[in-house]
């Protein structure tokens, strides 16, 4: 029998789609899990008369493929990972090529890629997004780790990836060691903000505007067919005509906490660690853990008796304006994602490719949308653009935006209907915009309790100065330090 072109350990959903997605390209895959029966499970069930080679040991997985071999770990992320590498790596020869594609944090595939090319194999970790659905029809992918593996997989990758219209990959070598995985945990952060700002709209539909969930999915519908078009809008126009079996919509009858796998947290890590304000995002994350306390939210609901008064001016308008201030914190979020991207390139030394990036982020992905196209232009245009609210058409956009983005955030504080997201987007965008922000005073107090130090207007940056404010403090500074 033919050697197999591939392997792939973990028949989970991701797993199992992504085997048949490479098989259906034209690819032969050995499939190995640790539960054996899933093996013989798929091999004999949904792979059947494919070219898939089932196998019940790593060992037989190894020996059944082509060299250089390529290994393909869909397993969970954190220890299982680094137990899988360690089992593979006495199987394998030198050249070959360990694959990650789980969601693993990106300092993890910083030391992997660093360990494996230690024992003369390669190592990739790249991020696979797109679902279930994505998986089998073609995910985005964004790999990262040895440059070395890049030209062995890209045929294989590149096959199995979305494409957009002009038949571009949504998949190319992203960087050095976890460069991928950096780049997925960012699409990730973004995603949670996207997610956030559409049930903000929806929220504010709902209880402010009293709309019922048919009318809201008409809205939604025709929001797609605008700059908004995405998939995250699409599936939302979905879920709110979906019945249940009663007949009422069954979006209503689900509890309103929401779960979380780690990366919208590590985004937000990453941006404090890098300095880089990630405010949209972050509330995104603090959205979900306030809505994980529903208990102690049921009992402060009663507590404070908040009721949100009738809305008195004209409806209509009023959702033009949630469109306009959906999509202007959109931009934001997107903008705060790749300054975080550009800033973590110079500390870990990666070359970015931003506006294939947004390419890789135009299909297969969760947050896969017309407007990317956009944003490739913008890097295209300008390599070396600093914050993507500089690139005229951003600028241009933003500029229309604002005055129903200010009205919405105004309505929400003023009837009482939370919209953190929106609101700390458009909080974001006055600070970047403003020239002189109060942190001189900051710096003062800073100085006045601490001897921190403070740099002056009048003279060159790089200078520091300490005031002896109460008169008893004496002039030692204490040592300058950013954090």
């Amino acid at each position: 029998m033919k050697k197999a072109d591939i392997g792939l350990i973990g028949l989970a959903v991701m797993g199992e789609n992504l085997v048949m997605n490479m098989e259906s390209n034209g690819f032969t895959v050995a499939v190995f899990n640790r539960t054996t029966e899933k093996v013989d499970n798929f091999v004999n069930g949904r792979a059947k008369g494919r070219n898939i080679i089932g196998c019940h040991s790593l060992e037989e997985l190894v020996a059944a493929l082509e060299k250089p071999r390529k290994v393909f770990m869909m397993v969970k992320a954190g220890q299982a990972v680094d137990d899988m590498i360690e089992k593979l790596l006495p199987l394998l020869d030198n050249g070959d090529i360990l694959i990650d594609g789980g969601n693993s944090h990106f300092p993890d595939t910083i030391r992997r890629t660093a360990y494996v090319e230690s024992k003369a194999k390669l190592y990739i970790g790249t991020g696979v997004s797109g679902g279930e659905e994505g998986a089998l029809k073609g995910p985005s992918m964004m790999p990262g780790g040895s440059p070395a593996a890049w030209p062995y997989v890209k045929p294989i990758f590149q096959s199995i990836c979305a494409k957009v219209e002009d038949d571009s990959p949504c998949c190319d070598w992203v960087g050095e060691n976890g460069a991928g995985h950096f780049v997925k945990m960012v699409h990730n952060g973004i995603e949670y903000g996207d997610m956030q700002l559409i049930c903000e709209a929806y929220h504010l539909m709902r209880d402010l505007l009293r709309m019922s969930d048919d009318e809201m999915h008409e809205v939604f519908k025709k929001w797609n067919e605008t700059e908004l078009d995405s998939y995250l809008i699409e599936i939302t126009r979905d879920i709110l005509a979906y019945k249940d079996t009663d007949g009422s919509p069954i979006v209503e009858k689900i509890l309103d906490t929401a779960g979380q796998k780690g990366t919208g947290k590590w985004t937000g890590i990453a941006a404090l660690d890098e300095g880089v304000p990630l405010t949209l995002i972050g509330e995104a994350v603090f959205s979900r853990c306030l809505s994980a306390m529903k208990e102690e939210r049921v009992i402060a609901a009663k507590e404070f008796g908040r009721n949100i008064p009738e809305f008195n001016g004209n409806k209509e308008k009023f959702i033009e304006a949630i469109r306009q201030a959906l999509f202007a914190s959109k931009i934001i979020s997107y903008a705060q994602g790749y300054t975080l991207m550009r800033t973590a390139a110079k500390t870990y030394g990666w070359n970015l490719n931003y506006g294939g990036i947004a390419l890789m982020w135009r299909g297969g992905c969760i947050i896969r949308s017309a407007f990317l196209g956009k944003i490739k232009e913008a890097y295209d245009k300008n390599p070396e653009l600093s914050n993507l609210l500089l690139d005229p058409y951003f600028k241009v956009t933003i500029e229309a935006h604002i005055p129903a983005w200010r009205k919405v955030a105004a309505a929400a504080i003023e009837y009482g209907v939370p919209a953190p997201a929106m609101t700390s987007a458009l909080s974001y965008f006055d600070g970047y915009t403003t020239e002189r922000l109060p942190a001189n005073l900051l710096q003062a107090q800073r100085d006045y309790f601490g001897a921190h130090t403070y740099e002056r207007l009048d003279a060159p940056r790089g200078q520091f100065f300490h005031t002896n404010w109460t008169g008893h403090g004496g002039n030692t500074a204490a040592t300058t330090y950013n954090a």
